[in-house]
């Protein structure tokens, strides 16, 4: 099974026993249903799904209307981009939105472009610079485990949020569909294993990169925690601050286009600690050229990286 088809999956058996919500977005029932995200979507009920035209800030406006008025909505959007059409209804409408009660769900589920060759209408792939416009609860899904817990726990909770795809897994195997790893959740972080030497952590919709990472590491014999922040916005961090105390070593991934990097937070805390061994980042470089069609490949030398650790 590919990371799209079991979204696809995930998403319609959540959708279908719902008897008060409206699924809409432009053609989310015609042509490649969204390059398969929106295939074979059924409701049941006084539930509906409506085929829209392209106007980015009224459908996110009307999203947040029916979820005033006690209604279940989920806006399913082929590009993160587009969203900026709607910075108007994010800003004023949900500001004030967060001043009230509300007991409906708002979700906005976004394509996040980082495949390639794009140009300039894809040159964001981070979902934490639209959640900081508004302090707005965004995840993002890159694996069986994630995708569960994120579209279970999220989807048609009460509030508003968005939850972020990558274009580039859509047609990949399934990531981690037959492993057996031990998993914990909270609040956005997922703790995918626990080890003694180095704590990896991943964020934006670079865990398929920082599990490839453990399992170097794994063949060279150290043992790795791995953790994943599927949230977009800062939080506590103090389950993996209490790893690096134990490991004294971390290596963080972010594959996002942007200079505003969330994991900035939790180095800072980590360096305050004192008693680390080596703090390693990777990070997607950007420079003036990455607004043009592009591979969009996130370059990593892993083995030079994994020797470093056996360098200290």
């Amino acid at each position: 099974m590919t990371y799209i088809e079991f979204i696809n999956k995930t998403i319609r058996e959540l959708v279908l026993p719902q008897d008060n919500i409206v699924l809409f977005g432009q053609n989310i029932t015609k042509g490649s249903c969204l390059s398969g995200l929106t295939k074979d979507l059924k409701t049941s009920g006084n539930s509906k799904i409506i085929d829209t035209p392209n106007s980015e800030n009224t459908l996110v406006g009307a999203g947040f209307g029916l979820m005033l008025n006690g209604t279940n909505a989920i806006f399913f959007m082929k590009q993160l981009d587009f969203l900026y059409l709607g910075i108007d209804q994010l800003t004023n409408t949900y500001n004030y939105i967060k001043t009230i009660n509300i007991n409906a769900s708002f979700t906005i589920i976004p394509v996040i472009v980082d495949s390639g060759y794009e140009g300039m209408t894809a040159s964001s792939n981070n979902l934490s610079d639209f959640c900081a416009i508004s302090k707005i609860h965004g995840y993002t899904i890159t694996n069986k485990y994630d995708a569960k817990y994120v579209l279970n726990t999220f989807m048609i909770s009460p509030g508003f949020r968005i939850i972020g795809l990558s274009q580039r897994l859509f047609s990949q195997p399934l990531l981690l569909e037959n492993n057996d790893l031990a998993y914990s959740s909270n609040d956005g972080i997922v703790e995918y294993e626990k080890g003694d030497d180095l704590t990896i952590v991943s964020f934006n919709l670079s865990f398929p990169e920082a599990f490839k990472f453990s399992l170097k590491f794994k063949k060279k014999g150290l043992s790795a925690s791995l953790f994943s922040i599927n949230r977009s916005m800062s939080g506590d961090y103090s389950s993996i601050i209490e790893d690096v105390k134990n490991t004294k070593n971390i290596l963080v991934i972010d594959d996002s286009w942007s200079d505003n990097k969330l994991f900035n937070e939790l180095l800072i805390t980590i360096y305050e600690m004192g008693d680390i061994g080596i703090v390693k980042k990777v990070t997607r470089r950007i420079d003036e050229h990455d607004y043009a069609p592009n591979a969009n490949i996130f370059k990593i030398d892993y083995d030079n990286i994994v020797n470093e650790f056996f360098k200290k």
